[in-house]
């Protein structure tokens, strides 16, 4: 059983906010480090993946939908990919990356000190895309865990980039937020499990990132998109507003 964990979520090809956490005490020391998803769809995409590559066995990852829709571009079997940014991060992969994110699980069980069997998913436990909130009605809930083992007891998930822990049936819910693209506001999220939950910042010179991303990425207008995503633009009202009405709770009881 694993005393402490460290858990990132969604650091979207951004290299100076991994390397901000991937500093931290807390995190260098923990006994397990895990990912849950959408590592590389961002501005340093080889940067970031080469990076975790190089921490070895320390390191668990979970595919989020970037990672899969960024495969899936590089095998032809999509033409587009919603976010702007993504089919640039596609071209810069070589094949070991390619080989890399498709190897990732879309779940992993880790048993962690006074959290119990912890499944770690990028979105919901069943589908890497699907939207829960911290305000999602507990009956969304309900639907998202069908299926999921009794014994899971905790459930570690990312994907709409803002911090949050509830419960929900009896289940521990937590998303760290994002590393790369918070929403709401600045800084790099993430968590520390073992024996309780601690959701973390880690405060960087934002400017210095902005700049060493511009002079580092040639994506197309580089500067504007890191200005918007390292200073948290989308407050978590936007965000909230945008990805509620995926949450089914518009649906009739």
């Amino acid at each position: 059983m694993l005393k402490r964990v460290a858990v990132l979520s969604d650091v979207h090809g951004v290299l100076p906010a991994l390397e901000a956490v991937l500093a931290e005490p807390d995190v260098s020391t923990a006994d397990h480090i895990v990912l849950t998803g959408d590592i590389a769809a961002g501005p340093q995409p080889t940067q970031v993946l080469d990076l975790l590559t190089g921490l070895g066995d320390r390191v668990s990852r979970v595919s989020g939908n970037a990672d899969r829709e960024l495969l899936e571009f590089r095998r032809g079997q999509r033409e587009t990919i919603p976010d702007p940014i993504a089919p640039w991060a596609a071209a810069q992969l070589r094949q070991d990356h390619l080989d890399l994110l498709g190897s990732l699980p879309r779940s992993l069980t880790l048993s962690v000190n006074g959290l119990g069997e912890v499944l770690f998913c990028h979105a919901t436990p069943r589908d890497d895309e699907e939207v829960v909130l911290v305000d999602s009605r507990l009956d969304r809930w309900k639907e998202v865990f069908d299926g999921l083992d009794p014994g899971i007891r905790t459930v570690v998930c990312g994907h709409t980039h803002m911090p949050f822990v509830r419960l929900a049936h009896g289940r521990l819910v937590i998303n760290p937020g994002s590393i790369g693209m918070p929403y709401g506001r600045t800084g790099a999220h993430w968590a520390l499990l073992g024996p309780g939950v601690e959701l973390r910042t880690t405060d960087f010179d934002i400017q210095s990132a902005i700049t060493r991303i511009s002079e580092d990425s040639s994506y197309p207008g580089i500067t504007e998109w890191a200005d918007y995503f390292l200073h948290a633009r989308a407050t978590d009202a936007d965000a909230l507003a945008a990805f509620a009405p995926r949450d089914g709770r518009d649906r009739s009881p």
